[in-house]
């Protein structure tokens, strides 16, 4: 059994959202491989931090991104398999890369209760917060909208008080 601890900079960008580990980020990867009888057995973790936006309000963010990972490198054989031992090596990127790129967060957001950005005028809603949103009438709505104003009458009524009658 053999435990190495390393940083490794990123030749490219890892991910494609709207997050992502920025080329030559480095990434921490603390692993731990053992000899079994099927090939090699590695387990281990990485961290990195990701940077991107805000999915609601388009504002810069960065945050964690920790994985554990556990797979066997089998040695060359019959059979196939996802992952083989080279020439007495394994080559952990593929499976520490997916790791991380999975666990990225898919809709990012600053804070949990962000509110977003306004629809009309596209300013963040937390910068410039609005009472009471104002709702745009429908201009074939228009002339429904007096006859709310006026006062509904009920079923049989003819206009006339009870004295009247």
């Amino acid at each position: 059994m053999r435990e190495a601890t390393f940083d490794v900079t990123l030749p490219e960008r890892w991910g494609e959202a709207l997050v992502s580990i920025p080329a030559a980020d480095t990434v921490e990867v603390s692993v731990r491989l053992e000899s079994v009888h099927e090939g090699i057995l590695a387990t281990g973790d990485a961290h990195a931090t990701y940077v991107g936006e805000c999915g609601r309000c388009l504002t810069d963010i960065s945050g964690p991104v920790e994985v554990e990972f556990q797979e066997l490198f089998a040695y060359p054989g019959g059979e196939a398999t996802d992952f083989e031992v080279q020439d007495d090596h394994v080559d952990l990127e593929t499976l520490v890369r997916d790791g991380i790129v999975l666990s990225l967060p898919f809709q990012p957001v600053c804070r949990p209760d962000c509110p977003g950005l306004d629809p009309v005028t596209g300013e963040r809603l937390a910068d410039h917060p609005v009472s009471a949103p104002s709702e745009a009438l429908d201009p074939r709505w228009a002339a429904l909208a007096g006859l709310a104003s006026e006062p509904v009458e009920e079923p049989g009524d003819t206009g006339r008080s009870p004295q009247n009658s």
